[in-house]
């Protein structure tokens, strides 16, 4: 889990502190993790396994905008008011993660300012490299890009 960019070079014991609102879980293959809109109030660091991330387009089936894997960040809405997922999530293969009460992470950042900036710019760089790899997706869906695993975090 120390692989993860979320939790590298945090100030001190932010790491540990993050850990604190942790814990393991394993998330059955096809199981819906979260549906866009839904309310934002937990996110995980994957541990092994893959996840979909995906957007709904009107009267047809999710679209796959992303491929998750071990050490990446899932969910950032948490962090964003008004804390709705911005897209949906299906797990592809079994997967094991971390799973965080978001909730309680805003706090503690809240009550630490400076922690609070370090995990805002770290989730900022989640967001631009998926808003990336989306944008990839959208311009050559069948592409070379559509099938290669991205290392976003």
């Amino acid at each position: 889990m120390g692989t993860t960019p979320l939790l590298k070079g945090l100030p001190l014991n932010g790491r540990e502190r993050l850990l604190a609102f942790a814990h393991e879980v394993t998330i059955p293959e096809g199981t819906r993790i979260f549906e866009e809109g839904g309310a934002a109030d937990q996110f995980w660091i994957i541990r092994t396994g893959s996840v979909n991330l995906d957007v709904r387009l009107a009267g047809r089936r999710p679209a796959v905008v992303d491929l998750l894997g071990p050490g990446d960040l899932l969910g950032w809405s948490w962090l964003v008011p008004p804390y709705r997922w911005r897209m949906g999530a299906e797990a592809f293969t079994l997967v094991r993660a971390h799973e965080f009460d978001a909730t309680e992470v805003r706090v503690l950042c809240e009550a630490d300012p400076v922690l609070e900036l370090a995990v805002a710019h770290r989730v900022l760089d989640v967001v631009a490299r998926r808003l990336l790899a989306t944008r990839y997706r959208l311009i050559d869906p069948g592409g070379a890009g559509a099938s290669r695993q991205p290392t976003l975090s």
